[in-house]
């Protein structure tokens, strides 16, 4: 797996939840900002679903299995858009929240997504 594009995926993601947490904090809703940074987090994660499944076909397999492998990068790659998502249907300040969790949720499966590749 590409290292450090997964260190770089899961520290976006972290900023993203503490950006959207300082929202939170002062009663605010996600906003037009916080969308292009759900974007940017999003873009990372897809380039390593894409590096991921190119991996794969190159013959390289993960030490826990290629069907959780796999599973954790879709995940991953759906977790903050889902979770941009709901935001949009919650404009209060639970929206931040919902883009809160689903940065850290994201930052947990980068490690989840480290150890099942074998590092």
């Amino acid at each position: 797996m590409f290292d450090a594009l997964t260190i770089a995926t899961a520290v976006a993601a972290l900023a993203l939840a503490a950006w959207c947490g300082h929202a939170f904090a002062k009663d605010q809703s996600t906003k037009d900002w916080h969308f292009i940074g759900m974007a940017v987090v999003s873009l990372l994660a897809l380039a390593q679903l894409v590096i991921g499944i190119v991996q794969l076909t190159r013959g390289e397999n993960p030490d826990q299995g290629t069907v959780i492998f796999v599973a954790y990068l879709v995940g991953a790659a759906l977790c903050v858009p889902l979770a941009g998502f709901m935001s949009l249907t919650e404009r209060s300040k639970w929206g931040s929240m919902t883009v809160l969790a689903g940065g850290v949720v994201l930052a947990v499966l980068e490690v989840r997504l480290y150890d099942i590749w074998g590092g």
